[in-house]
């Protein structure tokens, strides 16, 4: 089964990571390239994003005509979606392991980060929607 693991913060930590070490970013973005590495060599990857800062999203819905009307940015948007991986593994354990390992990558000073990583199962064919 498909799974998609999506890492969150809050708006401080983007603001935050602005603020990161040279060493830090560099370390942060190594193991995210390792990790995704990983992922494909055990042959589980399906896709992995990252997403533009929280400053760039926009609420779209339709308008009477079907024209595009967009709100935003938020200011009291708590959580941000970062960035997300696709994973295929046999069981939700396994994608909770995956995700805990995730959660590692390292924050400032090296420290694990320990953000947090949502984990839902993708509906993406027929038998996944009962039908």
């Amino acid at each position: 089964m498909k799974y998609i693991l999506m890492m969150s913060g809050k708006k401080s930590d983007f603001e935050g990571y602005a603020r990161w070490s040279k060493e830090d970013l560099q370390a942060n973005v190594a193991f995210m390239r390792t990790f995704s590495k990983e992922l494909k060599d055990s042959g589980v990857f399906v896709s992995t994003e990252g997403l533009g800062w929280p400053s760039e999203a926009k609420l779209v819905r339709a308008g009477k005509n079907g024209e595009p009307i967009t709100d935003g940015v938020f200011p009291e948007s708590k959580q941000f979606l970062a960035g997300y991986w696709i994973i295929y593994v046999a069981s939700p354990d396994h994608a909770y392991k995956i995700a805990a390992r995730a959660s590692q990558a390292p924050g400032t000073g090296g420290k694990p980060a320990n953000m947090p990583i949502e984990v839902r199962p993708v509906l993406s064919s027929h038998a996944d929607l009962g039908l």
